[in-house]
């Protein structure tokens, strides 16, 4: 990773952030409605293996927490806040809202609101991928409250028996919406998990993109050369609540504290400082470059695209085999 390579990251990571704040902003002005998970803290995650892998060829998946992921899979910024504002314009009409961001075309697969969701999605794509003979590889981001769940094995044990391209990247954030890990799992290490499964893995610090870039390589060499699935698992930290409804009122402020001071921005940002290869008078012009885009371009978007109609409430509602639709009946 070069420092060309660094600054870039540093800007798109700066700019997920400067969404994500904007995003909150706009959900205390009712803009946005209904459920909304940020993801500021874990910036380093998605943009550190995605960058390793192919954003836009492979496929990749995730739970609700998604707006950065599909950013960096190559979503437009503008198509995604107008779909978090519920407009006709958004990546999906208006219909998905925070949860459900999806750009086919982009192969990002969407996020999901089921808890566990995404797993045997993530291994049914690999399982296509493996039968057309192609190079992609399915790229699964999941949390670490998710993996008590069933499918979560079942998927692992799926996988590894057929050895299909599938990268599981866990995003340890310690915490299952209020709840920590130590008081809902047995075994708080989650790669270790795996071990069952024949499955190799590693586990890394997800603040430092250098080291979660370094590890992803690895990971999606081995899954994109045939050797099967890979487990990533990637210490972090959300500095919000799990979503605008939660209180955060569970967790210390000795340990926000702490957290704070690993900043996945701070810590890029200030390594380039260090190597004479980035000022802050240069940091500080990249943030306001980002902030302008985000208000004048991606929010003036978002709020002067049109409503939805309501004549075309069911328009993407797949009704073909309900018997009432068929008979007519509404």
């Amino acid at each position: 990773m070069n420092a060309a390579d660094k600054k870039r990251l540093l800007r798109e990571m700066l700019f997920a952030r400067r969404f994500e704040e904007r995003c909150y902003e706009a959900y205390v002005e009712r803009k946005i409605g209904g459920f909304l998970h940020l993801y500021p803290g874990e910036e380093a995650c998605a943009f550190g293996v995605l960058d390793a892998a192919r954003p836009g060829h492979d496929y990749v998946i995730t739970g609700y927490r998604d707006h950065v992921h599909a950013l960096k899979c190559g979503a437009d910024p503008k198509k995604v806040m107008a779909e978090l504002f519920g407009k006709e314009t958004g990546s999906s009409k208006g219909r998905g809202g925070s949860m459900h961001i999806f750009d086919a075309e982009h192969r990002f697969m969407g996020g999901y609101a089921l808890v566990g969701g995404p797993f045997p999605l993530a291994v049914g794509m690999a399982k296509g991928i493996k039968m057309k003979g192609g190079d992609e590889i399915s790229i699964c981001f999941l949390g670490d409250a998710a993996n008590n769940q069933g499918t979560f094995h079942e998927s692992l044990n799926m996988a590894a028996l057929w050895e299909l391209p599938v990268l599981f990247v866990c995003e340890n954030n310690l915490y299952g919406i209020g709840t920590r890990i130590d008081r809902s799992t047995a075994v708080i290490e989650q790669h270790k998990r795996v071990q069952a499964y024949n499955i190799p893995s590693n586990q890394v610090d997800g603040q430092d993109i250098e080291q979660v870039y370094a590890a992803a390589k690895i990971a999606v060499d081995h899954v994109r050369s045939g050797k099967g699935p890979y487990f990533l698992e990637l210490m972090t930290y959300r500095y919000r609540g799990h979503s605008m409804s939660d209180s955060n009122a569970y967790r210390a402020k000795e340990e926000e504290r702490m957290w704070g001071k690993r900043d996945p921005i701070i810590i890029l940002r200030d390594r380039l400082i260090e190597a004479g290869e980035l000022g802050m008078d240069d940091y500080k012009r990249m943030d306001d470059e980002v902030l302008e885009f985000i208000e004048k371009e991606v929010i003036k978007f978002a709020e002067e695209s049109p409503e939805p109609k309501l004549e075309e409430l069911e328009k993407y509602v797949l009704a073909e085999n309900d018997p009432y639709v068929r008979g007519g009946v509404h």
